[in-house]
């Protein structure tokens, strides 16, 4: 039997080989654009460390190199997100450059949803509306106390304020021209309960409370990743929850995973396999070189194997864990 300290070190490529899982890049559908670090809100679990004085922010030259990849290698899904992405001054420009480019591309905000009554960003939700983006929003708790513990205080009043002028706008009310799907997250070193059951709990009390609705709930995972990996640390429990997610290791999310078709892209263009491997600078790379998203094409990655470390633990956890959600 492994020690406690052992297990908090067990590899996850050996992991996969004991079970006989193969890891390796499948069909490029989905692009994930980190347009930046800068976000008016420093929470507690953010795995970007994201916050007001972050100065990592992609440029219009950069932008217009991934559009013109795009042009080449268009992909079914565009998931832009931070920071706040919303807070970028060319995130415009890129959402009405990939639409112009291809009108059924499916464009993703990932929003922190006090961007929209953040003063000088009045504009966001009547745009995110205008181009029918798919809005998924961060809201770990449909209680005050638990979203200002980790968001800050004040946050939850004002993510209740955008829900409602988001559902003005026509999200979250089933029409999938607007979807609205919300993102939970522990407010500590526990994995998410069951995302089905946990559902159920936010449409009740966000629409008995504030009239709110939404159309699906994605519970993640935190990963031991920048922030949180520190707040781990501080308060001793790292360890430990390395532990909780290799214990929890569940074979059956592996097929879900979204590295196999998700390539995620940094504010400068360089590209990793997803984007908690961007935070922790394991670039794609063709021998010792770092790759930019304008140096390969969809091809080049196929049947590619996926860089993992530790972390990849937390995606594998319980039901498992991705952008989208549990896997299993």
């Amino acid at each position: 039997m492994q020690t406690f300290q052992s297990q908090a070190q067990v590899d996850f490529t050996e992991t996969l080989s004991r079970h006989k899982i193969e890891l390796s890049r499948e069909t490029l559908d989905t692009l994930q654009i980190n347009l930046g670090k800068l976000c008016n809100l420093t929470c507690s679990h953010c795995h970007v460390n994201a916050g007001p004085k972050r100065k990592e922010i992609m440029t219009e030259s950069t932008v217009y190199k991934i559009l013109d990849w795009f042009t080449k290698h268009p992909t079914k899904i565009v998931d832009l997100t931070g920071g706040a992405p919303e807070m970028n001054p060319h995130f415009r420009t890129l959402v009405d450059g990939l639409i112009s480019l291809n009108s059924e591309v499916k464009i993703i905000d990932r929003c922190n949803l006090v961007i929209l009554n953040e003063p000088g960003y009045e504009w966001v939700g009547e745009f995110l509306a205008s181009r029918n983006l798919e809005v998924v929003a961060s809201m770990p708790c449909y209680t005050e106390d638990n979203v200002n513990a980790q968001r800050g205080n004040g946050v939850f009043d004002r993510s209740i304020s955008a829900l409602q002028e988001l559902n003005q706008l026509g999200f979250g009310l089933d029409d999938p021209r607007h979807p609205l799907h919300l993102v939970y997250n522990p407010g500590g070193a526990w994995l998410p309960p069951e995302q089905s059951k946990l559902e159920q709990d936010y449409k009740r009390e966000l629409k008995k409370h504030f009239d709110i609705s939404f159309d699906r709930l994605y519970a993640l995972t935190n990963l031991p990743v920048s922030r949180f990996a520190s707040y781990l640390r501080r308060n001793g429990e790292y360890d430990e929850y390395m532990e909780l997610l290799v214990n929890a290791f569940n074979p059956s999310t592996v097929n879900g995973l979204m590295c196999r078709n998700t390539l995620s892209v940094d504010w400068t263009g360089q590209i990793y396999d997803c984007d908690f491997n961007q935070m922790l600078r394991l670039h794609i790379k063709d021998g010792t070189e770092k790759l930019s998203l304008w140096g390969i094409t969809p091809e080049d990655l196929a049947e590619r194997a996926i860089q993992t470390a530790q972390h990849c633990f937390g995606c594998t956890a319980g039901c498992g864990s991705s952008c989208g959600g549990t896997l299993a």
